[in-house]
């Protein structure tokens, strides 16, 4: 009963981290590794274990509160959430509304907001996923994580990567500043000057990136790209470049880091090895996380009216980063990885049967 409830996708967070402490401490010694396992605090691990020996299954219950008494009972929760979970509106929609949910379940608008939020769940929201199909995916994670949490000695790990198709964008309008109650605000329409390409290659350890601007990226961008590197690293360390492969698989000319002259020129330069990602796991590469900071702060408000004053503020940007730069620490290992990818298999294997 307690594994099912540690499994069911419509039990609450709190009944499932109760039955996962129990199991856990059936399997474990002492309520300090139940603790660190599940990362909770020892005395939560002690509170459910005793209520667990006292009261078996319904010591894990929330004991009764003072207050105004329940209007909905549980059987009319359950089918709520069951109703949210397993089916679509008989109205045509995709996704269930509070609107449309409370008419059908005859409750009002605000009980079924108030039991989604208590439950987590959010029909109005979809999160994008992709599964990598890569047939060396376990190899390729276990080689880059193991960069990330052990660098080999005597060597820089450089994540690199490019950011194409970079726009200098002219509001049609200026710029409103922040206001009290009022948010910045920008006119939607803007007038485009040209694009660049953002190559980088961020030091792992320090935060530190090596960027450059190109108009194009091709494979004689990336050659470029290589060589500035090259020859702004120690020449006594060994460069691990992770990367991935791009253009995309099955395009044609052949990826831009695999062309001839790209290998040619690393057989002339034997300290750099190349590290790539899986197929479609981008997340791997930690520079994505260096993008997401330059997007964010720096070129989602800016407006620039040419290329190359686009160029000029990405370098000053990159510059101030530099001067007090901060490493992205990665944490999973990469049996953590792919125990949760595991998982994911799993629901979608149950979910079509």
């Amino acid at each position: 009963m307690l594994s099912g409830w540690a499994r069911r996708p419509t039990s609450s967070a709190r009944l499932v981290q109760r039955a996962q402490i129990v199991l856990t401490y059936a399997e474990l010694e002492g309520v300090a590794a139940v603790a660190r396992q599940l990362g909770v605090s020892a005395p939560t691990v002690t509170k459910w274990r005793d209520r667990f020996l006292a009261g078996r299954l319904d010591g894990l219950d929330d004991a009764p509160r003072p207050g105004q008494p329940r209007k909905l009972s549980d059987e009319q929760i359950n089918a709520l959430i069951t109703r949210t979970l397993q089916d679509v509106p008989p109205n045509g929609d995709t996704h269930w509304s509070t609107r449309t949910m409370a008419a059908d379940q005859g409750l009002n608008q605000t009980a079924v907001s108030r039991i989604w939020r208590a439950f987590g769940l959010k029909p109005h929201v979809v999160d994008s996923w992709k599964l990598s199909k890569d047939p060396d995916f376990v190899d390729k994670v276990r080689d880059i994580v193991g960069l990330y949490l052990s660098p080999p000695e005597n060597a820089l790990v450089l994540a690199v990567d490019e950011k194409s198709q970079v726009q200098a964008l002219d509001r049609t309008a200026p710029i409103l500043p922040m206001m009290p109650t009022t948010p910045v605000r920008a006119t939607h329409d803007y007038v485009r000057h040209g694009t660049t390409t953002v190559f980088a290659a961020m030091d792992i350890l320090t935060g530190s990136v090596i960027a450059r601007n190109y108009r194009r990226h091709r494979s004689e961008e990336f050659l470029r790209f290589l060589k500035e590197v090259e020859k702004v690293t120690p020449k006594d360390l060994d460069l691990h470049l992770v990367l991935d492969n791009f253009p995309r698989e099955r395009e044609v000319p052949p990826a831009t880091h695999k062309t001839p002259a790209v290998k040619a020129w690393l057989l002339k330069h034997p300290r750099i090895v190349l590290h790539f990602t899986p197929t479609s796991a981008s997340w791997l590469n930690l520079v994505e996380r260096w993008f997401a900071e330059l997007t964010r702060r720096k070129l989602q408000r800016s407006t620039h009216r040419s290329v190359i004053e686009l160029e000029r503020d990405i370098v000053a940007w990159t510059q101030d980063w530099n001067a007090n730069p901060r490493p992205f620490v990665w944490t999973k290992t990469a049996d953590q990885i792919l125990e949760t990818l595991a998982g994911y298999c799993q629901r979608i294997n149950a979910s079509r049967h």
